[in-house]
């Protein structure tokens, strides 16, 4: 019986140790790493990059975002005046009140339908009545004076 309980100690006692050993081994591995840091890989020197230069829009740009403004700012009036206003701000964009809208309703193969032609000042109407700017602008020219000769328009 004392045979069985030496063994069953000595076992019992070579496994602790085993478990003791893998633990203190995982824990030196772990220390030797962070004790002994890799020296610092060579740090190239970069200099920081130029500060963005604003890009000079052009004056289509600069139109389209105008107009946008002026139709949003006509549908989203808050009175029929306020609408008035915002259009006749609008017109002035534009080298006369009879300027040709298009409104794109279908494109297929670089072919374009469009919806019945109409003027600036009918549009500028439209979205007064129905207080919606469902289109944006896709194409814009503009004459010799910097103002609005044609525009197209699609369907958001």
């Amino acid at each position: 019986m004392k045979q069985q309980f030496t063994q069953f100690s000595l076992n019992r006692s070579l496994v602790i140790i085993l478990v003791a050993f893998l633990a203190l081994g995982a824990c030196k591995s772990k220390k030797k790493v962070v004790a002994a840091p890799a020296p610092p890989a060579p740090v190239e020197q970069v200099s920081p990059p130029p500060a963005p230069v604003e890009a000079k829009r052009s004056a289509e740009e600069m139109a389209v975002e105008n107009l946008e403004n002026a139709f949003n700012g006509v549908a989203n009036a808050s009175s029929v005046n306020a609408a008035n206003q915002s259009i006749q701000q609008a017109l002035g964009m534009f080298s006369n009140q009879e300027t040709p809208i298009l409104i794109v309703i279908h494109e297929e193969n670089s072919i374009k339908d469009y919806d019945e032609p109409t003027t600036i000042k009918k549009y500028l109407d439209y979205l007064k009545d129905t207080k919606k700017n469902l289109n944006y602008i896709s194409d814009i020219r503009l004459d010799a004076n910097g103002k609005v000769s044609e525009l197209e328009l699609r369907r958001k």
